[in-house]
């Protein structure tokens, strides 16, 4: 068994890319696709098991209140937004047949570091990707201002947590290119103090 033989699991996390989300189409995964995709992404390294992250998803008669969302945090930031600005906000809304937000949710004054809880957050994100893709699905994972704005942050989560990500899940509408990609020699070491 080698790296790139195709018949190994490794094969499949050789090929995993990062879809744009305005590039994805339907179909996105269903519903008994998408509790399978966050019970995976739930499988992740959690140094306590304190479960510090939450999943949040935007089902599709929900998106334009989304927009809607985004659009009045937007405006309080820039009262005088041009069109296009606006109507950039209601395509991120709307982009992709699936969307999940990821919140991190760090357990308050436990002997585990917030550092550490945040990266399990992240782990999530990681999991919850190699799940979409392993069903046939790719994903984009997007910040933005929307996922530092206390509004929108007010709107998905409580006191504490913040916007990991907004996870964006369907089928690419055309090949996924391939991006470049460190160099071996240049990440990794082998520690000799």
């Amino acid at each position: 068994m080698t790296f790139n033989d195709p018949t190994t699991p490794l094969s499949l996390l050789r090929t995993r890319r990062s879809g744009k989300p305005r590039d994805l189409i339907a179909p996105g995964p269903d519903q008994d696709q998408l509790r399978q995709i966050l019970e995976i992404a739930a499988r992740t390294p959690d140094h306590g098991k304190l479960f510090p992250w939450r999943f949040v998803i935007v089902p599709t008669e929900r998106r334009a209140a989304l927009a809607a969302l985004l659009e009045t945090a937007y405006r309080k930031e820039k009262p005088d937004a041009g069109r296009l600005e606006i109507e950039a906000l209601h395509q991120f809304a709307h982009q992709a047949p699936a969307l999940v937000v990821v919140l991190s949710s760090p357990v308050a004054n436990s002997k585990i570091p917030a550092w550490e809880q945040e990266l399990s957050a992240g782990a999530a994100i990681m999991n919850l990707l190699h799940a979409a893709h392993a069903l046939g699905f790719a994903g984009g994972w997007l910040t933005g201002w929307a996922a530092y704005h206390e509004d929108v942050r007010a709107a998905f989560g409580g006191e504490g947590e913040r916007i990991a990500g907004f996870v964006f899940l369907g089928t690419p509408a055309k090949e996924l290119e391939e991006r470049p990609r460190p160099d071996y020699d240049k990440i990794a070491s082998f520690w000799d103090r």
